[in-house]
Parts: C-alpha cells; sequence; structure tokens
C-alpha cells in the first residue's frame, strides 16, 4: 500500500522534524516540509493538490472554503493549538476533511509581552544598535514601577501579564466584554470601563481572541483617547487593532509608541510603514515560538495523524 503524503507547512525556523519522534507515522506516510510562506492561492493549491494530509502551523496559511474546495484529495488538516480562526472548521466539515488540533502553552505569549514592555521603555533595541556602533548611552528610559498597566482581555493570558505587572507594583486595569467585578478581584486588578482604561494607562496591552466583537476593537476613536505617552503592546491578533490608525498615530507621535507581534497580513511586506517608525519595537508572530511550545505542539501533530490513520481521531474540531 502506498504511503500517504502529508505536508508541513510554514516551518520557518525549519525545526519540526527535529521537534519530536516522527517514527510512529514513518512506515504509513512520506513527509514533506515547507519552510516557505506561500500567498497567492493558485500557488498554495499547486502545492499541496496530491497531499491527503496537511499540516498547517497557527494562522500562518488560511485555509477557507475557497481554498478548501480547489483541494479535493485533502482528508486531514491538522493545526497547532485548538482554535484557529483561519480554517473554516465547518467547511472543512462538510467537505468530508477532518480537522484536528493540539494542545499548547500559553505563558511564552505573556513573557514576550514583558519582553516588547521594557523593551519600547528602556529603549533595549536601539541601545544595542548604539553599542555595536561604538556609541554609548544614546537614550534615557523609564521604568514601570508605579506606572498604570491596562489588560485588555483578563483570560489565562491576560492574567499572567496583570500578575508580572502587579510584581512591578504597578496599577493594573483590566477591561473586556465579558469581564466580572468577581473575575478581577480574583486576579487583584481594577475593573474599568474599555475608555477609562484608555485614558488612564501608561502601557495599554491586548489579550484577547480575534472575532467579530473585536475585530477593529481599537480605532482611530479609542487611539484617541490614549496619553500621549502611553504605548500599546499587541500580541494577541494583528486586526484587533485598526492598523491605518495605529500606523497614524504612531506617525503623528500621539502615543508614546508600540509593540508589535501581531500584524494585519504576515509575514509583513516589506515596505510596510511599521518597518520604518522608530518608535516601535516589532517582532515576527513569535509569542508562541519557543521550544516548550513546539515539542508540544508536533508531538500532538503526531499523535492526531496516527490516530487518524488508525482510524480513530482526536483532538478534532467540531
Amino acid at each position: 500500500m502506498p504511503k500517504l503524503r502529508a505536508a508541513v507547512l510554514d516551518d520557518y525556523q525549519d525545526v519540526a522534524l527535529q521537534m519530536t519522534d516522527w517514527s510512529s507515522i514513518a512506515a504509513d506516510t512520506e513527509i514533506t516540509v515547507f519552510k516557505d510562506h506561500l500567498f497567492d492561492q493558485d500557488a498554495i493549491v499547486e502545492r499541496l493538490k496530491d497531499f491527503p494530509i496537511v499540516v498547517a502551523m497557527r494562522e500562518r496559511t488560511p485555509f477557507q472554503r475557497t481554498l478548501l474546495e480547489r483541494l479535493p484529495k485533502l482528508k486531514l488538516l491538522v493545526t497547532t493549538g485548538m482554535r484557529n480562526a483561519a480554517i473554516d472548521v465547518a467547511a472543512a466539515t462538510a467537505l468530508g476533511i477532518t480537522v484536528c488540533g493540539s494542545g499548547g502553552v500559553v505563558y511564552p505569549t505573556a513573557e514576550l509581552t514583558w519582553g516588547l514592555i521594557l523593551a519600547l521603555l528602556r529603549h533595549i533595541p536601539r541601545e544595542d544598535k548604539a553599542v555595536r556602533d561604538g556609541k554609548w548611552q544614546v537614550s534615557m528610559g523609564l521604568g514601570v514601577n508605579g506606572k498604570t498597566l491596562g489588560v485588555i482581555g483578563l483570560g489565562n493570558l491576560g492574567s499572567q501579564v496583570a500578575i508580572i505587572g502587579k510584581a512591578f507594583q504597578m496599577n493594573v486595569l483590566a477591561w473586556s466584554q465579558n469581564l466580572t467585578a468577581e473575575r478581577a478581584a480574583q486576579v487583584g486588578v481594577e475593573l474599568v470601563s474599555k475608555d477609562e482604561l484608555l485614558s488612564r494607562s501608561d502601557i495599554v496591552t491586548i489579550h484577547l481572541v480575534l472575532s467579530d466583537r473585536t475585530r477593529n476593537l481599537l480605532s482611530a476613536r479609542e487611539l484617541g483617547l490614549m496619553k500621549p505617552t502611553a504605548y500599546l503592546i499587541n500580541t494577541s491578533r494583528g486586526p484587533i487593532v485598526e492598523e491605518k490608525a495605529l500606523v497614524n498615530v504612531l506617525q503623528q507621535k500621539t502615543i508614546a509608541g508600540a509593540g508589535l507581534d501581531v500584524f494585519d497580513s504576515e509575514p509583513l511586506s516589506l515596505d510596510h510603514p511599521l518597518r520604518r517608525l522608530e518608535n516601535t519595537v516589532i517582532t515576527p508572530h513569535i509569542g508562541y515560538v519557543t521550544k516548550e511550545t513546539y515539542e508540544i505542539f508536533f508531538r500532538h501533530i503526531v499523535e492526531d495523524i496516527r490516530a487518524f490513520l488508525d482510524g480513530k481521531p482526536v483532538r478534532v474540531f467540531k
């Protein structure tokens, strides 16, 4: 019996095959790893048309109905994580495609959030470059102690960020559509309205799932409420903040700066204005990109494929 072809997509670091033991599916599958990212749907179809199994890394390659309908051989789509807004699960199910996910951890993104905050306020990238260029002490930083941190979204990830803020002796505010006073009290933060959070905070950090309710949650009006000395951090999803409005307030310096790990379109285009702004620290969607996370992702991917081959799929999206 010929082996089933399995494609692993968007392996930017070329590490997929090193992160776990793939031997349990080696006799039944032929694994092909793709390190590059394709934007063009025709090119994606051409690449994947003969693969019954596809492994997607987070939302790097979207699988909407228009693409899925053009991949009639696709039978199993595995994604990292148990939620993926870039996959039309209903369409996949209707087309007879099983969609499975993986476990993961949230703390790496909370840690990166604080990396971005400290990099911004202490000008770490600028000072690093200056030292390498032969200069010495070219900026004056800000401390976080005593500042006000506004956390938008107080779930598992937002709560971790808030607790670290309290450890830095910050005043911590929180808001989300469904946040209750009881939940805020559990974390030890102050529940306020969205507008009050934006107007009072020295640092605003976003920890929400992208949905119809949260898309463009922060537009020009909301960004206009922020202090000119305030910073915005987004490690959730780019479209939660209206990108054009964000670029405008950064260019006009009506806020002090932004730390961004996520963008409307990824990878970020070479001519994107965010690449040229000095009051930003930008990273390439690496909130979850740690060895610990990848080891879980790929171990579960192999388990998902093995279970599917055995006719007993696990971690199936409904």
